[in-house]
């Protein structure tokens, strides 16, 4: 398009300024621009699969430009004939027109050596975002894999327990671990899921921590219709959950209720996890420990965000508060 625009410009300036007929100056103006698309295109060609120095750049245009009023000279008097008035205007402006195609040239080459510059810093940034998406899902991966042989190591020594004493409790926990290793390995670690399935696939953990304590577990699920459509990542309330349960019950040797309430907050789904503790024994500052901060390390992974979870102690019961973004 540039081109033709360049032919019809040329054709009216030398018709109407130097007094050539219209079929001189349209030839003219012709032979003149496809020299100069030829030698962009070579130029563009060279910048595609070469990124010469500033200064080699300039050489290859002014070469370029003058190899262009050369082959010019040498090809209108054949293409336009032998008129001693053009002649002698095409003599006349051999530097002007090694100028103007020296001009177009760099031009052509400077606006290919920024394209080329532009998509070679785009696929850079397109390698570095994959490479740093690897990195997150390995990590999500390798925090998956650490939080899971612990809680299936307690549920085996469960089971070992209950299979002398109680068999019929320990089948029906094996089953239910069952289930759950089955959910948990469909699960992508960036998946997510409504609260609803969430809460579902939490069921069953507890349903095993249940067969474990006992009647000393009990828990107490507070959420409306509204929330359980709501997205979260999907196995993300577990270790939270096992981490209550672990400083609410494990130094003690009552009753204990560990309560899970949602509810929506802005656009927010708020999880709020409690339970009780012992101040002498609990230790719960030290207790927002691997459970918790893998947890706080996903969320930073998936929402580049430090804030999302966090903890606080009053009296005899521990919080932890988890705050999950969504779309708008």
């Amino acid at each position: 398009m540039w081109c033709i625009s360049w032919i019809v410009l040329q054709t009216l300036a030398l018709q109407n300024t130097f007094g050539f007929g219209w079929e001189t100056s349209l030839k003219d103006a012709v032979i003149t621009n496809v020299l100069i698309a030829i030698k962009g295109y070579i130029m563009i060609s060279m910048m595609r699969f070469y990124q010469p120095h500033q200064v080699t750049r300039l050489g290859i245009s002014i070469a370029l430009a003058f190899l262009a009023v050369f082959v010019m000279e040498k090809i209108a008097p054949i293409v336009i004939g032998q008129q001693e008035d053009y002649l002698a205007f095409l003599e006349r402006s051999s530097f002007i027109r090694g100028l103007y195609c020296w001009l177009m040239i760099t031009l052509v080459s400077a606006l290919s050596w920024l394209w080329f510059s532009i998509r070679e810093q785009q696929e850079i940034e397109a390698r570095k975002t994959a490479t740093e998406k690897l990195a997150r899902e390995a990590e999500l991966s390798r925090l998956r894999q650490q939080l899971q042989p612990h809680f299936l190591f307690n549920s085996l020594n469960s089971i070992s327990a209950l299979a002398g004493t109680r068999p019929e409790e320990a089948r029906k926990m094996i089953q239910q671990l069952s289930d759950f290793l089955r959910g948990t390995l469909k699960k992508d670690d960036q998946q997510l899921v409504t609260l609803g399935e969430e809460l579902d696939h939490l069921q069953l953990y507890l349903d095993i921590e249940k067969v474990r304590f006992g009647h000393r577990l009990r828990t107490h699920i507070d959420r409306d219709d509204v929330s359980l459509g709501m997205k979260l990542p999907s196995l993300l309330l577990q270790p939270v959950v096992e981490n209550a349960i672990k400083f609410g019950l494990y130094d003690t040797t009552g009753e204990t209720i560990i309560r899970l309430m949602v509810r929506t907050e802005d656009n927010y789904l708020v999880v709020v996890v409690e339970n009780p503790f012992d101040p002498g024994t609990a230790q719960p500052k030290q207790g927002t420990g691997f459970g918790l901060t893998s947890v706080k390390r996903r969320l930073y992974l998936l929402y580049a965000r430090q804030d999302l979870l966090t903890t606080y102690q009053e009296e005899n019961v521990f919080t932890t508060q988890i705050k999950i973004p969504q779309s708008i």
